[in-house]
């Protein structure tokens, strides 16, 4: 866990969500599935003129009308009240009435005439005779608001078929224009300026337009959400940016500003240093590109009273290798290199000679497999295991080196022990996976290095990876197991290539392994798939 002390903002306490339902309902057109929306009042408290999903707040008279509901056997009783909620909130906004006659007749156009939508709704159905048909709502997804809002909402996205014969009509107080759209129009309405959407409806949308037909959505959803999302905002080209758990900000999110403070900026920058806590700066090279993404991640770990350790000091860039020194107040007392390739260590030397101590350049040396622009030789070796620390008024900073062989031969990573952080080097990164080059890169012992990762976030209570490219990475053990996964899927794609053309090339192999990857990077896709054909070949696999 990260020390509260290493903190950059406030502790605060977010607001505490309120229970709500929200219910998208679908129908076949012509053109394929379309979701019924409404466009919210410009004096709502809650996204204002936003086009959105019935739904709202859930009431105590949704928790006692159980009795009046149809449910599943596997629907307990939250997704009951949950269900009836969304199927209250729209009769009262849209003027749709799920329910069933004893007889099993939906309730047709005399049924809704009959009912006021302002007055208690169980007690109008029940004295109509009416069932609701809370069985024929199932759930899509979980969505909490974001911690930075004011006004929280804990809110099962649920999904169900219109029902035949009834037509929306709003209730021109909360909600108005309802409209029947299909979801990739509704996205590119909004991308035009037409269709203001709120950052739960865009995504939610975003997975939508992947079916084509109610019966589609309706057989893959059932009583757990297919996602869960609580999200996190940040800064990017000076605007608001909100991300899910799965896109690459919000682990970065998360470590700046735990609390949902939007304070963070996420423009990839090289002319400064980005805080990332109290106790950790990222400086990042000026050498973006296909291998290297935004650019080499420079770290400098420490304080002004302790000093500083730099970790990958990245190319030898007199620029970079400048904006360092001075970031540190030129108090560098180590230097370590993840590894030798020419993006980490070049810089390493130059560094070193720029600060006054002449701090020692620690790491492993480049082995006899390493190509000639990544040779290296530290001043000294770090054993595997070894800690490095710096200490002063501000804390203790300890460095834990782990030996990682795979992406190269003298790969290591490090573990901030007192903050559960892993500095990863090019084992993992954020965004792509890394390449596995032969002779100096081998698969086997990157997996196995992956492992033994897996093992240090348990040690360590490891919950954020820092990387030498991209944004850090949260949830560190879900994303080394992700990780693996992919490689071993990956591996068995290529098992199947290898079958299915035994005598065929390598280039042969990664048309078939790698179609998933653009043509323009196979080159570098070949690579790693020389690497999963040695350790195929030498596990027998094929």
């Amino acid at each position: 866990m990260v020390r509260v002390s290493q903190l950059l903002h406030p502790q605060r306490e977010a607001v505490a969500p309120r229970p709500a339902a929200t219910i998208l309902l679908l129908r076949d057109g012509d053109q394929g599935l379309e979701v019924l929306m409404t466009r919210r009042s410009a004096s709502a408290s809650f996204a204002p003129g936003a086009y959105v999903f019935p739904g709202g707040v859930i009431d105590a008279a949704d928790a006692g009308s159980h009795a009046l509901a149809s449910r599943r056997p596997a629907q307990d009783g939250e997704r009951l009240t949950q269900a009836i909620a969304a199927i209250r909130e729209s009769f009262e906004e849209l003027g749709v009435l799920f329910a069933r006659h004893a007889d099993g007749r939906w309730a047709d156009a005399g049924d809704i005439a009959a009912l006021q939508r302002h007055a208690p709704f169980a007690a109008q159905c029940r004295d109509r005779g009416l069932t609701l048909a809370a069985e024929e709502v199932f759930v899509l997804a979980h969505w909490i608001t974001d911690r930075d809002l004011p006004r929280r909402f804990d809110v099962p996205f649920l999904v169900a078929r219109m029902p035949g014969g009834q037509s929306p009509v709003a209730d021109e107080a909360e909600q108005f224009e309802p409209v029947w759209v299909r979801p990739a129009e509704a996205l590119a309405r909004h991308e035009a300026g037409s269709f203001f959407m709120i950052f739960p409806t865009i995504r939610t949308l975003e997975r939508l337009a992947r079916f084509e037909r109610v019966d589609a959505v309706l057989q893959a959803c059932g009583e757990q959400p297919l996602w869960t999302s609580c999200p996190r905002a940040g800064l990017l080209k000076g605007a608001e940016a909100r991300y899910m758990e799965h896109e690459m900000p919000f682990g970065e999110l998360a470590l700046v500003s735990p609390d949902g403070q939007m304070v963070h900026h996420l423009d990839w920058r090289s002319d400064q240093p980005v805080a990332l806590l109290k106790n950790l700066m990222r400086l990042t090279a000026p050498n973006p590109g296909p291998m290297t993404g935004p650019g080499t991640n420079s770290y400098l770990v420490g304080d002004p009273t302790s000093g500083y350790i730099a970790i990958d000091p990245g190319p030898s860039d007199p620029e970079h290798i400048e904006r360092l020194w001075r970031a540190a107040h030129g108090d560098i007392r180590l230097i370590v290199c993840t590894h030798s390739h020419p993006d980490h260590s070049p810089g390493a030397r130059p560094l070193q000679a720029r600060c006054a101590t002449r701090p020692p350049i620690l790491g492993l040396a480049s082995r006899p497999t390493a190509r000639a622009a990544s040779e290296f030789a530290p001043d000294r070796e770090l054993a595997d295991g070894e800690t490095i620390t710096v200490e002063g008024a501000g804390g203790r900073h300890t460095l834990r080196a782990i030996h990682t062989p795979g992406h190269a031969a003298n790969h290591l990573c490090l573990v901030l022990e007192e903050d559960g952080l892993l500095f990863s080097g090019d084992h993992v990164l954020n965004g792509s996976t890394t390449v596995v080059d032969p002779p100096d890169g081998d698969m086997s012992a990157y997996l196995e290095s992956l492992d033994k990762l897996t093992q240090a976030c348990a040690q360590h209570g490891i919950e954020f990876i820092l990387p030498a490219h991209g944004y850090v990475l949260g949830f560190a053990p879900q994303a080394i197991a992700q990780l693996k996964a992919h490689r071993l899927k990956r591996e068995a794609r290529v098992i199947a290539a290898m079958q299915a053309r035994p005598d065929g090339s390598m280039e042969d192999w990664v048309a078939l392994a790698y179609d998933d990857v653009p043509q323009r990077m196979w080159p570098l896709a070949q690579r790693s798939l020389l690497a999963h054909v040695q350790r195929i070949e030498a596990l027998g696999l094929v």
